[in-house]
Parts: structure tokens; sequence; C-alpha cells
């Protein structure tokens, strides 16, 4: 068991070091004054406005539509994933939380690093095969569960106390939200058949290859620039819901309700218990909400997650 344990701590903490080199570099730069106070935010937003939509509409655009034709799959992982958050959302309201902070604590819950480190993860766990659940979970997170969240605060933030009104600004809001629009189109064009090819296709690449490690050094810029610690209770409890409330219910789901093929399931539950990717710090700094919890959460999940999910990994072995 010990080398087990151990065959599958070293692959994992080679995945995950990137993750925390990047923040360090971020918190390094902030703390010795090479970037400045905003460097920050306006990293964040180059993410929000220009990676990030690269990225997603790249996503969607070369996934056929019939690699999306996995209802068990996306039943367990959706609601896996939307069970937690709904869930903190929930608790958070009842806690005196606005509609918009408590959504963001439900992303922190729910929302796991599937792309950056679920992928190549699951690619060295359990092959090729993975590939295809990875990627349908990756969609499902930073596209599905991101525009939930996305509306939910879009909702918490209107201050009009006419339905109508209210109804319409979000939809304004929504409609020019590049993170709503961009995979929308490009779920558009995978449906049309068109093909994104040459100078373009290049450029999604290059652009959207920015987002993940600009999103992580934002994240070390603002852990640089913050002396204060966010809530330990708050972060504690997300950091639980993420790392063992989220993996847990995927797992009942996936064995014991849907009846996954094993490997499927296993895929399932090993992204589900993934630590929270960097999503929520995305939104918290673009709608200039309090990060500090988000960022907690962030880091001392993706910290603990080297031993969490390497016990995951050993139970489903």
């Amino acid at each position: 068991m010990s080398l087990l344990v151990s065959s599958l701590f070293a692959p994992l903490l080679r995945i995950i070091l990137p993750v925390f080199a990047l923040i360090f570099a971020g918190y390094a730069c902030r703390k010795t004054n090479r970037l400045g106070p905003n460097a920050s935010s306006e990293l964040n937003r180059f993410v929000v406005y220009l990676a990030l939509p690269a990225l997603l509409f790249d996503i969607m655009a070369t996934t056929p539509w019939h690699t999306l034709n996995q209802p068990a799959f996306i039943a367990v992982f959706g609601l896996g994933a939307g069970g937690i958050f709904l869930l903190t959302v929930l608790i958070r309201l009842k806690q005196s939380r606005d509609l918009a902070d408590a959504s963001l604590d439900g992303l922190n819950a729910a929302y796991p690093n599937a792309g950056f480190i679920g992928l190549p993860l699951c690619m060295l766990a359990f092959g090729h095969a993975s590939l295809a659940p990875a990627v349908i979970a990756t969609i499902m997170t930073v596209c599905v569960l991101f525009a939930v969240a996305i509306v939910l605060i879009e909702l918490g933030l209107q201050t009009e106390k006419n339905l109508v009104a209210t109804l319409g600004k979000v939809v304004r809001s929504l409609i020019t939200n590049p993170l709503l629009f961009a995979p929308f189109a490009g779920w558009l064009c995978s449906g049309a058949g068109l093909t994104i090819s040459g100078g373009a296709d290049t450029f999604l690449k290059l652009l959207g290859a920015a987002a993940s490690p600009c999103a992580l050094v934002a994240l070390g810029l603002f852990l640089g620039e913050k002396s204060e610690g966010g809530a330990a209770k708050t972060t504690t409890m997300l950091v639980l819901a993420k790392l063992i409330a989220q993996p847990l219910l995927t797992w009942w789901l996936a064995f014991h309700v849907f009846a996954l093929p094993v490997l499927w399931a296993k895929t399932a539950v090993v992204l589900s218990a993934l630590p929270t990717g960097t999503g929520p710090f995305m939104l918290a700094e673009f709608y200039r909400r309090e990060a500090a919890v988000t960022s907690s959460t962030i880091l001392f999940s993706t910290i603990i997650s080297l031993v969490t999910v390497t016990v995951c990994l050993a139970a489903l072995s």
C-alpha cells in the first residue's frame, strides 16, 4: 500500500508544483514591488476579457457535439458539482451572505481545477481512455458551472426593485459577458461544422494557453498584496466541501446510482476531488468582490489536495 501511495504521490507532486511556482512568482513580484498594487486586477482583466474567452471558445469549437453525448457521466459530474454548489450557496445565504458573494463561495466549494491539473492527472493515472470524460468535465466546469455562477452573481448585484427591469439588466449583462458569449459562439461553430484553422487557430491556442498561468500569477500578486487573512472558518468549510464532500457525493452517484463504466466512474471521482481552480478568483476580482476567502481556498485546497487526491487515487486503485 505504501509503495502504491508513493508511486501516485510523486507524479501528482510534479503536476501540482508548477501551480505553486506560478502563484509564488506573482507573490514574489508583488512583495519585492516588481509589479505594482494594480497588477493583480489588471492581469485578471486580461484573463477575463482576452485569454479565458479565447480558451473557452477554442474548447467548444473543437469539441464535436457527439463527444458530449454522455448523459450518465454528465448527470454524475453535474449533480456532484451542482449539489455542492447549491448547498453551499444556501448555507451562505442562511448565514446572511448576499447572493453574489454566496455564489462565489458556492463556486469555491465546487469548481475543480479540471483543466490545469485534471487533464494531465487523468492521462497519467488512467491513460488516454480517460481523455473524453476529462474533457467533458472540464467543459462542464469552465462553461456550465461558471455560467450558472455568473447568472446568480449578476442577479445578486442588481438593485432594481422592479422584476422586469432587474431581469432586463441581467440579460444585458449576460449577453455582453465574454465568459458566456465566447463558449456559446464556439458551441455554435462546432454545431455548424466550422473548422478553425491556420492563423486563427494559432491565435486562439496562444491566447488561450495564457489563461491559467496568468490567473495563477494574478492570484499570487493578490496574496502578496493582502496582509490580512481570510475568514479561517469559512475557508475551512469550503476546502472540506471541495476536497471531501464533492468527491464522496460523486463517488456515490457514479458507482451506486448511475453505475457508470469503471473507468468513467473513477475519472469522475478523481476530477471532483481536485482542488479549487482559479475561476472563482477571476470572478471575485472581475466583480470587485472581496477575494481573501477565495484566494485562501484555492491556495489551501491545492496544498491539502496533495494528500487527499493521492488517497483518492489509492482507494480507487
